[in-house]
């Protein structure tokens, strides 16, 4: 419960974030106000969640919609966050007592990669934007993490390694996986003659590989490819009064946002999803 509400609490402020850091805003100041009316907050109307389903999604001065964002990012940092507490967190009973055991150090880390992926993928879903501040320190952080935490060490493709092996191996999966990227960019403009992929989304490879090794960063991108073409085919189908069919075909999409995604599920259930994809296939 405590993990889940900090969740809401940081999620909170990633809204901020979110919101300011397109703009070359301060998250610092000025205090949060309407976007619309410039009204500032009063300390109610800043409480994660609640705030926002007691104004049902509307500033309480000029009636703006304030949007689903906000509900959703903080919902899905607390929900991540409240897993990590499950994971890392154990009860104990030993010698007539209860005895709580924590993993501080896994449970940070794998908390600062979810939250940084959450980030990702809404500014990449509304501004199609994947800033190098948090991809290349997120990498770092990774590549750290991996290194001397092994945060991750429950997937199912973590091989025990000393800490020497580990980096060597943690450095040969973030190039591998960027180079990948990179491969289907260049092969992209090669037949188009224009650029379909940016340099964000092999950067934001790069950090997913140095979270979970290439093979947690392939299957992130076979599941992000699956959700963008799901969601292209969808929008696809609409009705032409919700979208320009002729202009579809150059139509944006963020593949950051679904390569999040994907990096969210194979971090929870990568092991399962493999399984029942073999399952699936008779192997």
């Amino acid at each position: 419960l405590f993990a889940a509400l900090a969740g809401l609490v940081f999620g909170s402020f990633l809204n901020v974030c979110v919101t300011r850091w397109p703009q070359g805003e301060s998250i610092v100041t000025p205090r949060s106000h309407c976007r619309n009316c410039g009204r500032t907050l009063t300390w109610w109307e800043n409480l994660p969640l609640l705030s926002w389903l007691a104004l049902r999604g509307r500033c309480r001065t000029c009636s703006a919609w304030i949007g689903w964002r906000y509900p959703l990012v903080e919902l899905a940092v607390g929900a991540l966050w409240a897993s990590v507490a499950w994971r890392f967190i154990g009860i104990a009973f030993s010698g007539g007592a209860f005895k709580i055991e924590i993993s501080v150090a896994d449970a940070l880390s794998k908390a600062t990669f979810y939250w940084l992926l959450v980030a990702l993928a809404t500014l990449d879903a509304e501004h199609f934007w994947l800033p190098d501040r948090l991809t290349i320190t997120g990498a770092a952080l990774g590549f750290l993490a991996t290194t001397f935490l092994a945060p991750l060490d429950d997937l199912w493709w973590f091989k025990r390694l000393t800490a020497k092996e580990a980096a060597i191996d943690d450095l040969l999966a973030i190039a591998l996986a960027a180079l990948l990227i990179l491969l289907i960019r260049w092969l992209y403009k090669l037949l188009r003659h224009r650029e379909g992929i940016g340099l964000g989304d092999a950067k934001l490879m790069a950090m997913l590989a140095a979270w979970l090794g290439f093979e947690g960063a392939l299957l992130s991108f076979a599941i992000g490819v699956v959700l963008g073409s799901i969601v292209a085919l969808i929008a696809l189908a609409l009705p032409s009064r919700f979208t320009d069919q002729q202009a579809w075909p150059l139509r944006k999409m963020p593949l950051g946002t679904f390569l999040c995604i994907g990096g969210i599920l194979s971090a929870l259930w990568g092991q399962s999803l493999i399984a029942a994809y073999l399952r699936w296939a008779g192997l």
